[in-house]
């Protein structure tokens, strides 16, 4: 998940960990990273990262999440 600011990603960390009842310690948070092609670190986006080995995710839901705060999911 590619957000455009921290606040968006704390949001979208908090409902989550609502949503998906992780572990203690395995919490989503927010990362801010440079993604490729960014030279100023003003560019640089927040990242939420989840893995899902077992597919039990919805992705449309996820989607529906990110865009509802103007950032977007990626799937790889």
């Amino acid at each position: 998940m590619v957000l455009p600011d921290r606040e968006a990603a704390e949001e979208v960390a908090e409902e989550l960990t609502g949503l998906l009842d992780p572990a203690p310690g395995e919490e989503p948070r927010p990362v801010r990273e440079a993604l490729a092609g960014d030279d100023d670190a003003e560019d640089a986006q927040w990242l939420i990262v989840l893995e899902d080995p077992r597919g039990c995710h919805d992705i449309g839901a996820l989607r529906e999440l990110v865009e509802s705060r103007e950032g977007w999911l990626e799937e790889g």
